[in-house]
């Protein structure tokens, strides 16, 4: 279930980038975004180029300029899928890195945050990181809220067992998610409607393309623009994670928007 189109585009890895600083949570190291005053937390977990990634610390900048505390875990502990490493394809880092091993590691994280005073905390995973999102999201004392964005192995049977609010956006060309599997995605999803769910295909973008758009601008750019939008006001909408909350927040990001359109 990973190949080519699963490490495309690569970014250039930057320990300095983003607005925010690196401190452990539940042991693990992490990149942190946004006020530590805040009751509502997003956690990020990253694809397999890991937390140091530019574009994905500058959305959990974006994020946390909504008001969130934002958290990007080192779950790859500062090893990072290398493409040029002819000797240890993505096959075989991945049976150092286990999606399982991610979802273990994810606990203390979020009981940390719940030791902060953090009332509500949601997760996003991108690629690899979904997968770890999607095993948070079949419990429901874990995370109030799951976004899933471009995954890998993320299954019918997965989708079955979410328990909690879920988003699930996807790319119109992607081998490891196609449009046929995230519409079936969305039918189960639609027959429990006790869980609040927010299905998106993007036309006209490739897997990974949330965190690995061009920079100079194109279709890419243009939807992942639109992805952290709708990432945004799903973590803003009024269902279980943010409550009362959540409609102010959303009034907030709104206003932002529409002044940087200004």
């Amino acid at each position: 279930m990973s190949g080519p189109e699963c490490c495309s585009n690569p970014p250039i890895l930057n320990p300095s980038s983003g607005a925010g600083h690196i401190e452990k949570l539940g042991g693990i190291e992490s990149y942190v975004s946004g006020t530590p005053n805040s009751k509502l937390a997003v956690v990020l977990i990253s694809d397999v180029y890991g937390y140091q990634a530019p574009k994905l610390r500058k959305l959990a900048d974006k994020i946390a300029a909504a008001g969130f505390f934002v958290a990007v875990p080192d779950f790859l502990h500062g090893d990072p899928y290398v493409p040029d490493v002819a000797d240890r394809p993505i096959a075989v880092w991945l049976k150092d890195h286990g999606t399982d091993k991610g979802f273990e590691e994810a606990k203390p994280v979020i009981e940390d945050l719940k030791s902060r005073g953090i009332s509500a905390i949601g997760a996003a995973g991108f690629c690899w990181g979904a997968k770890v999102v999607v095993e948070l999201a079949k419990f429901n004392n874990f995370i109030k809220a799951a976004a899933l964005l471009h995954p890998s192995f993320v299954t019918v049977d997965d989708i079955k067992e979410v328990t909690v609010p879920i988003t699930i956006l996807g790319a119109e060309f992607d081998h490891l998610s196609p449009p046929e599997l995230v519409k079936k995605f969305k039918e189960v999803l639609s027959a429990k409607p006790e869980i609040d769910h927010v299905v998106k295909i993007y036309p006209g973008v490739k897997h990974g393309w949330s965190v690995r758009y061009d920079v100079l601008g194109g279709v890419s750019y243009e939807r992942a623009e639109e992805a952290h939008k709708d990432l945004i006001e799903w973590a803003a909408a009024p269902h279980p994670l943010m409550g009362q909350v959540g409609p102010v927040l959303a009034e907030q990001f709104n206003r932002r928007s529409l002044a940087k359109e200004n």
